[in-house]
């Protein structure tokens, strides 16, 4: 099975290290890499996915990508889809985690990156040109989309925003009842065990980090680590941006009113996690995988070994859930299809999310400079729009796409 999926798991490898921008921005490179380039999955299959996966709490870009890896080999090609997805970015933050001490913060400067978020605009604005056909088609959708365009860009990084946004939509196309499934679909077997462990560890992980708090056992900090990472992995809609704020009020905030009666509480300097939040919005891959390196922080004064193992923890607990959710409720999702409200709410679904793709885009563009009399100004025009036409009329590859903006931020 490996043998016969190299090209696939290449492919995953590659797009790891070039997948800048966040979560949208990840889709656009999806739709280049996986459906135009090389059809693993169709465009209606990745909005579905990506749809279906703004539904669970956890990483949206994850599990989209886990899922294409699901739909290609089953369960082993997408464990290792998720592998291979999220060790790049997490062995960079987790290093960075040992290396921020030696690191002059005033040499941290994103020149080389400054280009970065304008390609990410243009991948979104060609991901929106690809599947706006075959999402808005009437004048319901069209409404769907642009209420979701104005909650989206107003109520950006809300929590409950999106969810919300799809439950919405799903509900409006019902009214029309011409809709009904064309094809009788095989329905999948659920693997219950999924949400056993899933539940299972959740408990567990409360009860034994909830007693060590309490009887302050010794060392018990990466426990505390664990159960805090997971929670967090478990409970966290709207992706990184949402994360990261919760990161910083667990183990930054929430430390300062507690440590006096409770000195071993794990604490993170709110300084080091601003710098690492700021980092990981430079590096390819997931920004869950800031988890990485608040992991290693918590830990750094138990030692080395500690605070590798603490980036070891933060990388498994917070992708972990993510994982056995979607693995679970997807051949549920997959089963409910057959049946023609869920069918209808699809049409729905699929215009909330080009709405959302459409607002992330404008948000994306608001910190960058468009009008100012400088020569910036005219490259981030000239990058989004450039992005925008490599991709829709040549066979250039996203990951010289991303190459040859770092080395415009580089030399200019």
């Amino acid at each position: 099975m490996l043998l016969r999926h190299l090209p696939f798991l290449r492919a995953v490898f590659l797009h790891s290290v070039t997948a800048f921008g966040g979560p949208q921005a990840h889709i656009g490179m999806m739709l280049k890499t996986f459906v135009q380039e090389t059809p693993y999955v169709t465009e209606k299959e990745l909005m579905e996915y990506n749809a279906f996966c703004q539904l669970l709490p956890g990483a949206s870009s994850t599990q989209t990508l886990t899922l294409i890896g699901y739909k290609r080999g089953g369960v082993p090609l997408a464990v290792l889809t998720l592998i291979i997805w999220i060790l790049p970015a997490s062995i960079f933050m987790g290093a960075f985690s040992f290396l921020l001490q030696y690191i002059d913060k005033r040499e941290l400067g994103t020149d080389i990156f400054k280009f970065i978020a304008p390609m990410a605009a243009g991948f979104l604005g060609y991901a929106v040109i690809h599947i706006f056909p075959h999402a808005i088609k009437n004048t319901i959708t069209q409404i769907i989309m642009l209420c979701s365009v104005a909650a989206t860009y107003f109520l950006f990084g809300k929590t409950w925003v999106i969810p919300a946004l799809i439950v919405a939509g799903g509900i409006a196309t019902n009214f029309s009842q011409t809709r009904i499934p064309q094809v009788e679909e095989k329905p999948r077997k659920i693997r219950w065990w999924n949400f056993w462990l899933f539940g299972i560890i959740f408990i567990a992980a409360g009860i034994l980090s909830e007693t060590a708090r309490t009887n302050d056992w010794f060392g018990r900090k990466p426990i505390n680590l664990f159960e805090n990472t997971y929670r967090m992995g478990s409970l966290v809609f709207g992706g990184g941006q949402v994360l990261m704020p919760m990161m910083y009020e667990q183990w930054s905030l929430r430390p300062e009113e507690v440590k006096e009666k409770n000195p071993n509480v794990v604490q993170i300097d709110q300084d080091k996690l601003y710098t690492g939040m700021g980092i990981v919005q430079a590096v390819p891959g997931p920004v869950f995988s800031i988890a990485s390196f608040a992991g290693g922080m918590a830990l750094k004064d138990m030692g080395g070994e500690m605070q590798l193992m603490g980036c070891l923890i933060g990388m498994v607990a917070i992708f972990l859930p993510s994982a056995l959710l979607v693995l679970f409720f997807f051949p549920i999702w997959h089963n409910l299809r057959k049946y023609a409200a869920v069918y209808r709410s699809l049409e729905g679904i699929n215009a909330v999310v080009v709405g959302v793709m459409i607002a992330s885009s404008f948000y994306i563009m608001r910190d960058i400079s468009f009008i100012e009399p400088k020569t910036v100004s005219l490259v981030n025009l000239g990058v989004i729009g450039g992005t925008i036409l490599l991709l829709q009329f040549t066979k250039i590859r996203p990951p010289f796409i991303v190459i040859a903006c770092l080395l415009l931020g580089y030399f200019l």
